[in-house]
């Protein structure tokens, strides 16, 4: 009888102590990973013996725009880099300020792993920023030009960039006005050029949580390399 009482203390003395280490090298692993958002289909596919749906995420179509310094570039010129973008104009009395203001301690809060992240501002009125206003816009907030790139060209490409591409306004409950843009949200855009997430970007708390999003990207992107490694 005492056996059984020492055996039961032991039990029930331990296995709380092994429960919390099961469970705190489980949650570890169970890190909330910045959501996909726009999928363009489904395919079935044969994976070790069974079918299996395989979601395909919208990808960024290639484009290409004209940045502060008159040079065509797109967003694959800056290859695996995880992006950050949002939608300005220079004459903006509002929102765009402060947008571009956060912006900037984003940049900020990256400089010194500044080869993780790059910046993109879309100017939504294109016909009067034109490619010095731009800079000049660029330079009255101080920004680092060599990861930051604000961009301007026809404005139905930028147009078509926001709506069918960022899909900024997809979750939106207001009614849009098509013919203008104006949107406080920073869009995050994953190494593979997919959507991964929204933000307020006049809300610190959301910037708090688009600076964690983007740590978190790039842990995803370490994982992979792992496991591609082990696939060799």
């Amino acid at each position: 009888m005492k056996k059984r009482t020492f055996i039961a203390f032991l039990v029930v003395l331990i296995l709380p102590v092994v429960s919390y280490f099961i469970v705190n090298s489980y949650s570890k692993d169970a890190i909330a990973m910045p959501r996909h958002y726009f999928y363009d289909t489904v395919v079935t596919k044969l994976q070790k013996g069974k079918l299996v749906d395989d979601t395909i995420w919208h990808k960024i179509k290639p484009f290409k725009l004209l940045n502060q310094f008159g040079d065509s570039v797109g967003i694959d010129d800056w290859g695996g880099k995880i992006i950050v973008a949002n939608f300005f104009f220079t004459s903006c009395p509002s929102i765009c300020p402060t947008l571009t203001s956060n912006m900037k301690k984003l940049q900020t809060a990256f400089i010194k792993t500044d080869t993780i992240v790059r910046f993109i501002s879309f100017t939504v009125d294109p016909s009067r920023d034109t490619v010095q206003k731009i800079k000049a816009y660029g330079d009255k907030y101080g920004i680092n030009h060599d990861t930051w790139w604000m961009l301007t060209g026809p404005k139905k490409e930028i147009y078509d960039i926001a709506f069918n591409e960022f899909k900024v306004y997809a979750n939106s409950v207001e009614k849009v006005d098509s013919s203008f843009i104006h949107t406080d949200k920073f869009i995050l855009i994953d190494r593979d050029k997919v959507v991964r997430g929204f933000y307020d970007g006049l809300d610190s708390n959301h910037l708090d949580q688009l600076i964690k999003d983007i740590v978190l990207l790039n842990m995803e992107r370490d994982k992979k390399r792992k496991r591609n490694l082990f696939r060799k």
